[in-house]
């Protein structure tokens, strides 16, 4: 689904996208935030990111590094400088994408499709120490002890095998995003992972939100299937790690 002129506008206007992180934790995950509006992180065992307000000054950095200490932790984009005292460790770009309005289901034929006896299931705590070895064997991204907390989760298993995943993260007013995508290296090819966004995006929808996600710039295969599920790319980005200075 294509978006129209003024939908578009609106969509590359929004600053609740530009900040997602601060966003979030402003918003429907402030019952977990540490810090304040201007200097904030989500719990370490939650998500390594942190953001700062867009017109920080020097005190809110050094706040920041209060929070991160001792790090690393992520940065999600910032439109101030960051202070020569705070360590790069890692960087790579990004892609911001947003999902089409809509209210297509998913298609669970997909698994009648599949070989084996694989069901979709909700995930929850119970299903963390299968989560954790799952993204821990397929590298999606950050994913810690309490990060099923961020959203819903959905899973596909073959018999009491967690072989892939999706689910929530940051959420913005208005948006949620897409995150831990991830399927067994066995079971790549199948569907799977279309199965599960559309689920995901779909529990989004349901409550009037609108769904996003961020995809490492190069990652080709995974561009081509969101595209071909209707996201469109509305800006680029970095996701930067930083040792912040010691206090």
């Amino acid at each position: 689904m294509q978006l129209s002129n003024a939908e578009s506008s609106t969509v590359l206007d929004d600053p609740g996208l530009d900040n997602p992180v601060l966003g979030s934790l402003a918003g429907r995950h402030r019952g977990l935030a540490i810090g304040d509006a201007r200097a904030v992180r989500y719990p370490g065992e939650v998500s390594p990111f942190m953001a700062i307000a867009d017109d920080a000054d020097a005190e809110d950095w050094v706040a920041l590094a209060r929070l991160a200490a001792p790090g690393p932790v992520m940065i999600l984009d910032t439109t101030t400088a960051v202070p020569p005292s705070w360590r790069l460790v890692h960087r790579f770009d990004g892609l911001q994408m947003v999902g089409p309005v809509g209210d297509a289901l998913h298609d669970a034929s997909i698994l009648a499709r599949t070989a084996g006896d694989l069901q979709l299931v909700r995930l929850g705590s119970g299903d963390v120490p299968a989560m954790l070895d799952l993204a821990g064997r397929t590298k999606p991204g950050p994913f810690l002890p309490r990060t099923v907390e961020l959203g819903v989760y959905f899973g596909v298993r073959d018999g009491d095998r967690l072989v892939a995943m999706a689910g929530e993260r940051l959420q913005p007013p208005g948006w949620s995003e897409i995150s831990g995508v991830c399927s067994d290296p066995d079971y790549r090819g199948r569907g799977l992972a279309r199965l599960l966004v559309e689920t995901v995006a779909d529990e989004i929808r349901a409550r009037g939100a609108r769904p996003f996600l961020h995809v490492v710039e190069g990652n080709d295969t995974a561009i081509r299937l969101y595209r071909s599920m209707g996201f469109t790319t509305r800006r680029g980005l970095t996701i930067s790690s930083y040792q912040p200075e010691s206090r």
